[in-house]
């Protein structure tokens, strides 16, 4: 088993593929996660704009392809429950879903209004509304990072207490989301920076806005 890049009070990091970590860790609670889509997204341009302009990250070449089948299938056996964003890009992947969640990013702009996350709940599709400008409080770290807010909310969607786990950890927001509620959680991360910094996310302290 890889040693652990960050390990503390029921939180794991490893600096990793997941390929290689996913069939050495026990079964867990819940796969919440945000895979890279394979649409070349994994940078910016830094640009300014009426609704507080855009931070700028390098093009790191994570996002040129989507994970394959074989990563997927290591993804469900490892959990019977799942919430994978960006679901609409592996739906030759996923079992069938009645149990979507649709984001609205509360502003109409040039980017997307929403995003889709897929999954495995026997329930009616939800729509959330949050803003994306709740990214700018939690500090944007990663072109793709998804709201702490939006994270807490797909972890209570899930009725279970264990372990959540999330192969494609980013800046660990999953990770933050999961110790702010008090829950056990493992990330997986290819980029070090990434690593270093959920590792410096975890050790913030909780404010209470």
């Amino acid at each position: 088993m890889i040693k652990p890049y960050y390990d503390h009070a029921g939180i794991t990091i490893y600096h990793a593929d997941c390929r290689e970590v996913l069939p050495e860790l026990p079964k867990v609670d819940l796969v919440l996660t945000d895979p890279p889509y394979g649409i070349g997204r994994d940078g910016q341009s830094e640009g300014t704009g009426g609704h507080g302009g855009r931070k700028g990250f390098d093009f790191l070449g994570w996002d040129r392809v989507r994970p394959g089948r074989d990563v997927f299938q290591l993804i469900l056996k490892a959990s019977t429950n799942h919430c994978i964003w960006g679901g609409n890009y592996f739906s030759d992947y996923l079992p069938g879903s009645m149990g979507w969640i649709v984001w609205d990013k509360g502003q109409r702009i040039n980017q997307s209004d929403g995003e889709l996350a897929y999954t495995s709940r026997n329930k009616a599709l939800r729509i959330i509304e949050i803003n994306r400008a709740e990214l700018l409080r939690d500090g944007t770290s990663h072109p793709t990072q998804k709201p702490l807010k939006l994270m807490k909310y797909c972890i209570g969607l899930f009725d279970v207490n264990g372990a959540i786990l999330d192969p494609f950890m980013g800046s660990g927001t999953t990770l933050r989301a999961a110790k702010d509620l008090g829950r056990k959680a493992i990330g997986i991360e290819l980029e070090e920076k990434y690593c270093e910094i959920a590792a410096k996310r975890l050790g913030q302290m909780v404010i209470d806005f």
